[in-house]
């Protein structure tokens, strides 16, 4: 088994995103089923700036989001199969239900608390070229990822 450079030990609720920017560590929620994904964090009051919703398609697909009875403003990072940064959507406004869309490549979606992809240095695919920011969690296959689980 060949590990790939700067992998890092995975779990279910835990993804790892990295780019020129650094490291972060997300403790996150698997929303994989169309009912998890149709109710995503609408109704939530409040999240840990460390916490998000990671959404995850089987295949790669078109994705766009809304607000619709989301209360909390979020920023949302979509990625491809490969693991690689697609789009950032950044402050999306609670309760708009103005379309948000990620791209046709969508493999999966992290919903973090706004303001976050700033913090940390990630801008939107016009500021940064597409790839130099990467997710690590176990939905992904390892043989197509630049950044991945240890030991898979």
């Amino acid at each position: 088994m060949v590990e790939k450079p700067d992998a890092v030990i995975c779990q279910d609720d835990v993804v790892w995103l990295r780019g020129g920017w650094g490291r972060a560590r997300f403790r996150v929620e698997v929303a994989d089923e169309p009912a998890e994904q149709q109710l995503g964090l609408m109704f939530r009051e409040d999240m840990p700036a460390s916490s998000g919703m990671l959404f995850v398609y089987p295949e790669p697909r078109p994705a766009s989001f809304w607000m619709e009875n989301t209360l909390i403003p979020l920023d949302m990072l979509f990625f491809d199969d490969t693991g690689s940064l697609i789009r950032v959507h950044e402050n999306a406004v609670p309760l708009d239900r103005t379309p948000l869309p990620g791209g046709d490549n969508v493999k999966a979606v992290l919903e973090v608390s706004a303001g976050m992809a700033r913090a940390l240095g990630i801008l939107g695919v016009e500021n940064e070229s597409p790839g130099d920011a990467v997710i690590a969690h176990p939905s992904f296959d390892s043989t197509r990822t630049v950044f991945s689980c240890a030991g898979e």
